[in-house]
């Protein structure tokens, strides 16, 4: 075959996907299955990590199937996952031994408020760039380590692994052979240090991880060895690791300082790329790695993410069943003019970027009886709309500069109330493009470029098409309405939960 394919497995919160691409940018073949999520208590979110395993072989192999290619015909894989979501296994029986926490999981909110009582955020914050929070990796590693009897004593031995979902799947698709993570996934644990790209001992030592179970961290595209040929039929060179949000943000080409996009996903995730200066952030805001290419210099990136995106729609459709699939959250929402008033802040697990308060919670405002499940659901994309807008405003602040426009990828971005809802709160275009599914899409970048399917960045760039930009309609004033109401609405979720969490 003269044609070139790259397996691309997009790893999320809530389901695993496969693409294969084929050496035009073009999807040849793709597959997708959700698994469950668990909730063992309110403000905990769980995944069985070998669910999540079986879930993505399952995906590629059927990816595989339905682009009418077998295993030998894929030249690389490229894997980006949710990232900061972390598992613990033993090395020999390759297990985990406790549930993955997932990324939303507030459960550790204790620790990290008392290390900020403690004064130890600015210091962190400069080593890492980022907050500190329980959404990131270290405090669940330790608290897996600390809740499951003998696991420290096993890990002092380097009998356990830990890692997040890239480095997982990783062990697994090698047989057990490589223990390894990329620089994004890495900057993304607070326990790596931004300048020196490795993992700091200072701060190993401050969240209680035993260097021991951590992987060796390489570039995004290095050689991380080989899928083991039972796995698929043939073996196959893994080339690339990327954890999501960067991945979409080489995907959509963000390559030129100043360049950002947003990724509506479960959450909802704006990066900025900066360059190669390590962005410090005067609004709370993230500063990570972007991606760092072999023998090249890192990429940085400014980041706000926020919790909830999608999953609020999939809230309406499991928690109050309003809608029977996510697609039909826009013809209800769709059938009426505005939200009647409503506001709908999603924060059920904890505000992120740039309120950074684990103690919110979601919250809708400004109910009456004329109010309907079509009010409620128009609410809750505007809901989602508005906390990007507010990245959006913490960004640019950042930056120094405003955005001419903002690239939009993921699932929910098919939405085109969705996106016009965005433009308008924005007040700036947004661009989305042919592949929506532009994380899968930067691996598949990373992954074809390490292996010589493209020559060099100039033919990826020509790959890249815009499918609709979708131009702000709403007057000034109405924007400013708009947030002003919002603005309100939040500060009534703020602190919602310090009451609960404090008589624990």
């Amino acid at each position: 075959m003269t044609t070139k394919h790259i397996l691309a497995l997009d790893q999320g919160t809530t389901s695993s996907r496969a693409i294969v691409f084929n050496d035009q940018g073009v999807i040849c073949g793709e597959a997708h299955k959700e698994f469950r999520q668990h909730f063992p208590q309110s403000g905990w979110v769980e995944h069985d990590a070998m669910e999540i395993l079986e879930t993505q072989l399952e995906t590629a192999r059927q990816a595989m199937k339905n682009a009418r290619i077998e295993a030998r015909h894929v030249v690389a894989i490229g894997v980006t996952n949710q990232r900061e979501t972390t598992v613990v296994w033993d090395r020999a029986t390759g297990r985990p031994i406790a549930r993955a926490i997932v990324w939303q999981d507030r459960r550790t909110a204790a620790t990290t408020d008392q290390m900020k009582r403690d004064g130890m955020e600015a210091h962190v914050s400069r080593l890492t760039g980022l907050v500190l929070d329980p959404y990131f990796s270290a405090t669940k590693i330790a608290w897996i380590l600390d809740h499951t009897p003998g696991a420290r004593t096993r890990a002092a031995k380097g009998e356990l692994a830990a890692g997040t979902i890239d480095t997982w799947l990783l062990w697994n698709l090698t047989g057990g052979t490589v223990h390894a993570t990329d620089v994004t996934n890495a900057s993304r644990t607070l326990l790596m240090n931004l300048d020196t790209l490795d993992w700091d001992s200072e701060l190993l030592k401050l969240f209680h991880v035993p260097r021991e179970v951590l992987p060796v961290i390489r570039p995004c595209d290095a050689e991380f060895g080989v899928v083991a040929a039972a796995v698929f039929g043939a073996q196959i060179p893994i080339r690339a690791l990327i954890g999501d949000q960067q991945s979409a943000l080489f995907g959509q080409l963000c390559t030129r300082q100043g360049m950002a996009k947003n990724t509506f996903g479960t959450g909802c995730f704006m990066l900025m790329q900066v360059g190669e200066t390590v962005a410090r952030s005067e609004h709370r805001l993230l500063g990570t790695v972007a991606w760092q290419r072999a023998g090249e210099r890192a990429k940085y990136a400014i980041e706000g993410g926020v919790f909830a995106g999608g999953c609020a729609i999939q809230w309406l459709r499991d928690g109050l069943g309003i809608i029977k699939s996510a697609a039909d959250v826009n013809g209800l929402a769709g059938s009426v003019p505005d939200s009647g008033g409503v506001v709908m802040v999603p924060a059920f697990t904890g505000l992120g970027a740039p309120y950074w308060d684990p103690s919110a919670r979601g919250t809708i405002i400004g109910v009456s009886r004329g109010t309907t499940a079509a009010h409620i659901a128009r609410a809750t994309l505007e809901g989602i709309a508005h906390q990007v807008a507010d990245l959006m405003d913490a960004v640019t602040s950042d930056a120094g500069k405003a955005l001419d426009i903002v690239r939009v990828d993921g699932g929910a971005s098919a939405s085109d109330l969705l996106m016009q809802l965005q433009a308008d709160l924005l007040g700036v275009p947004v661009e989305r493009p042919r592949v929506v599914e532009t994380t899968a899409q930067g691996a598949a970048f990373m992954a074809g470029l390490a292996a010589g399917v493209w020559r060099d960045q100039s033919q990826v760039d020509k790959i890249r098409e815009v499918d609709r930009t979708f131009a702000p309609q709403w007057s000034e004033d109405r924007r400013m309405a708009s947030r002003t109401q919002w603005r309100r609405a939040v500060e009534r979720s703020l602190k919602w939960d310090d009451g609960a969490a404090a008589s624990k």
